[in-house]
């Protein structure tokens, strides 16, 4: 995973790097203009719920978030999330969200995972051709895939009806970093390339070349609905092979 080294902390920011949370909702608020965009989880302190050795050796490390008066003031939900991080051969992050309340809600929510390329220009992302998707950048025009994904420029799609594997492949680290999810129908693509990096106090003018953010999600059209006493899981495993 990538992380810039002009990455730092402060209470109520999120960090550019690793796998931020966006959660209960993905991009702008859909009513509120004064919310955040990504919703609050990201930039909130999470408490360790437990840890354990899984019986194949595996470390897993459980956090957890409730809600309090200040998040029910911003969304008016009763809710516990949990966050599973498994780290063994691969990495295994099961974001679980549970409806502590008494009326139905809706989410939508994503890793906003952050990879580490050597080179942008040389990394093609495999298992979307085919896909429509929206394009952030261009109106939000509907196009479709053909063949693999490259990047030489800014890039902001949600892509829709995804299933099976995808692959970052990373050519200068002779490298694959594979990705398969669960819980999502939509994966999102971000890269911003020049010009927004360089606006970015947290990130170096050319740290754009540098990461590569695929994130499983429930984005767009691909809301969840959770009932009271219910929960959903959203599932996201990361394994590198070399070519």
């Amino acid at each position: 995973m990538f992380l810039s080294e002009k990455a730092y902390y402060q209470t109520g920011k999120a960090i550019k790097g690793g796998a931020p949370i966006c959660w209960p909702w993905f991009g702008a608020h859909p009513v509120r203009h004064d919310c955040a965009p990504h919703g609050f989880v990201r930039n909130r302190l999470w408490n360790v719920d437990r840890t354990e050795i899984t019986e194949n050796g595996d470390t897993k490390i459980t956090l957890k978030l409730t809600d309090t008066s200040e998040t029910r003031a911003i969304w008016p939900q009763s809710f516990l999330l949990l966050l599973e991080i498994t780290v063994g051969n691969s990495l295994n992050l099961e974001l679980i969200t549970r409806n502590t309340g008494t009326q139905m809600f809706s989410i939508t929510q994503a890793f906003h995972t952050y990879f580490k390329v050597k080179d942008i220009n040389k990394v093609r992302v495999l298992g979307l051709s085919g896909i429509s998707y929206i394009d952030k950048t261009d109106h939000s025009i509907v196009k479709n895939q053909v063949n693999a994904v490259t990047i030489n420029g800014e890039v902001d799609r949600i892509y829709l009806d995804v299933q099976g594997e995808t692959i970052i492949e990373d050519i200068s680290l002779n490298r694959e970093i594979h990705i398969l999810s669960r819980g999502n129908k939509t994966s999102v693509i971000w890269n911003p390339w020049m010009k927004i990096s360089a606006e970015m106090n947290d990130l170096k003018d050319n740290d754009y070349k540098h990461f590569l953010c695929v994130e499983t999600a429930n984005a767009s059209s691909d809301i969840i609905k959770i009932e009271p006493n219910r929960e959903f899981r959203l599932v996201a495993n990361y394994r590198v092979s070399n070519n």
